[in-house]
């Protein structure tokens, strides 16, 4: 079994969060040896929901009252850090436009020298949200199909040009680019979703899904790909407490990061976020330093 990367969710939601949190997280991550810091994307908690939260029935969680902007976090975490990879699981298509996103995660890139590795996207599922941002949530599926080359236009040779049902960027200068174009992880499930997977992206986020599922349907994945290109790889979420309130021991975040390792996956995505102690930053970094078992099973 290889060794596996462990990453982390920085502090983002909640009424807890502030700057001096956020920093001395990051920096005390990255002194503890994890691999990567992630961020993920909302921008409203709507008081009457039409969408049904992450594919179920349940309410939003209350945490999503409060969220940090990702991009903005992203880059104060740059500049807060010397060496540790940064990424978005997951940033919702809707709520962005390609071109503009394409220029702030390009200046987190030059920012960081080159250390925003990975960049993921969903299509998102609050109807309240794509509203706020002109975008009709019906479209979500077909804009993403538009979304990603759009993104990526933007990111290769000048000059720019796209024309799509979506988004049309006339022939452009658009800079800077990337350092090195970052892996694009799909945080899609949907049977569509799986299938613009295997076609548009580099990795794919499970969830916290079992593992045995997550082979299984990896695999299904790649019988999709288009023959010669790499298959796309797996970077594994574990929730430390779900948002439906079920709490895994340290023991069992380390437990699951191994058989991730043993299944052949990437990395292994540790989240804090909805963690029900948390009443104040000094209680979110005591939980940062109660994982270090987590890193020590990963290196086994």
């Amino acid at each position: 079994m290889s060794a596996i990367a462990v990453g982390l969710a920085l502090p983002q939601l909640g009424p807890h969060v502030d700057g001096p949190l956020v920093k001395d997280f990051a920096r005390e991550a990255e002194r503890m040896g994890f691999a990567h810091l992630w961020v993920q994307d909302h921008f409203l908690y709507a008081l009457s929901q039409s969408g049904e939260y992450g594919g179920s029935a349940s309410a939003q969680p209350k945490a999503y009252e409060s969220v940090f902007g990702p991009t903005e976090l992203l880059a104060a975490v740059a500049a807060w850090t010397e060496s540790i990879e940064l990424g978005t699981s997951i940033l919702v298509g809707g709520n962005h436009w390609p071109a503009p996103l394409a220029q702030r995660l390009s200046t987190i890139d030059q920012l960081s020298g080159g250390r925003l590795t990975t960049v993921g996207f969903g299509a998102g599922w609050s109807h309240e949200e794509h509203q706020a941002v002109g975008v009709d949530p019906r479209t979500r599926g077909r804009r993403m199909d538009d979304f990603v080359p759009a993104l990526l236009a933007c990111w290769g040779a000048d000059p720019v040009r796209h024309d799509g049902p979506f988004f049309t960027i006339a022939p452009s200068l658009i800079r800077p680019k990337p350092l090195r174009r970052p892996k694009l992880m799909s945080g899609m499930w949907s049977a569509k979703g799986l299938v613009r997977t295997a076609r548009d992206f580099d990795l794919w986020n499970p969830g916290s899904m079992p593992i045995r599922q997550v082979v299984d349907t990896l695999g299904e994945i790649n019988e999709m790909r288009e023959p010669g290109r790499a298959p796309v790889g797996a970077i594994y979420r574990v929730a430390l407490e779900s948002t439906a309130g079920k709490r895994l021991t340290v023991d069992e975040v380390a437990e699951r990061t191994l058989e991730a390792a043993g299944a052949g996956l990437e990395g292994v995505i540790v989240e804090t976020n909805f963690c029900s102690e948390i009443q104040s930053g000094g209680d979110w970094m005591e939980l940062l330093k109660r994982l270090a078992p987590v890193l020590d099973a990963a290196r086994s």
